[in-house]
């Protein structure tokens, strides 16, 4: 019988506003660079395979500080460029990823996250979020409108590792 249900925040109850895509279709753009909606997409599954790699070491990605961190995701950028099917260089990437974190944008519960989480709620399931965020959470679930819904917030800060280290999950 199952008797709780945990969840990711990112790619689970909520998403970049606006999309990662899009945001990142107009930061390439800026640079001369132009790549389709798909081939960002594309782009994404490669470094995210890079990000879950990196996350399943002893050095994860939020424990990643200065240099280590901006190379981290130099490569990460390389790699979503080299998806859309254009290479470019380290230092290109590094340029890009910077034109990307100019870009604002914020996180945004799905349409579908709500209504799972309440009728989720309504079968009286312990509901929890575990995360790989590396600060606190609290702020960030309240103004998805999330907390309510939500009976413990687990990070990867709080738990002194991140997914898919056991103590994340204890």
């Amino acid at each position: 019988m199952i008797r709780a249900v945990f969840f990711d925040l990112y790619g689970t109850l909520a998403g970049f506003h606006p999309p990662k895509e899009q945001v990142q279709t107009q930061a390439l753009k800026s640079l001369g660079i132009n790549v389709s909606h798909e081939g960002i997409i594309k782009g994404y599954a490669l470094a995210d395979e890079l990000m879950s790699q990196v996350n399943a070491t002893d050095a994860p990605v939020p424990q990643l500080e200065g240099g280590d961190r901006e190379r981290f995701f130099a490569e990460y950028e390389r790699l979503i460029i080299k998806g859309a099917g254009i290479e470019v260089d380290i230092e290109t990437a590094k340029t890009a990823w910077a034109k990307v974190r100019e870009v604002p944008y914020g996180l945004k519960a799905f349409d579908d996250a709500l209504p799972t989480l309440v009728m989720l709620r309504e079968r009286e399931l312990t509901l929890g979020l575990l995360s790989n965020i590396g600060g606190d959470a609290t702020d960030m679930v309240e103004s998805l409108e999330l907390a309510p819904y939500l009976d413990f917030v687990v990070t990867s800060k709080d738990a002194g590792a991140g997914k898919p280290h056991p103590p994340i999950f204890r």
